[in-house]
């Protein structure tokens, strides 16, 4: 495991690109079979792709999504489901990069 500088993640493509991907698959397959899959592909592939995660401090991680998500993910925006599905899945790749690099939420 890649020991965590906050400095370097503002480079995080460079340093941190492999824990970056474990934590929004871990996050992705997480939610797997509990939503609609349409609804869980269309967010990641439309919105997520295009997300950008940021360390906050205290051992805290935000993930800013980008302008208009709904217009990105299409038809898909109108299901029922996927509000719920975009906040869980970024609840739970900021939760991921909190594990991965090994922050106990009390920081």
């Amino acid at each position: 495991m890649t020991e965590f500088d906050p400095a370097k993640f503002e480079e995080k493509y460079v340093y941190y690109f492999e824990e970056l991907e474990e934590a929004y698959s871990a996050a992705y397959q997480q939610l797997h079979g509990q939503y609609d899959s349409t609804v869980l592909k269309a967010i990641d592939r439309q919105v997520l792709s295009e997300s950008e995660p940021f360390y906050a401090g205290n051992g805290e991680f935000r993930v800013e999504l980008p302008e208009n998500p709904r217009e990105r993910a299409g038809a898909v925006a109108d299901h029922d489901q996927f509000e719920t599905v975009l906040e869980e899945l970024v609840d739970r790749i900021e939760a991921e990069l909190q594990r991965i690099f090994e922050f106990d939420g009390d920081a």
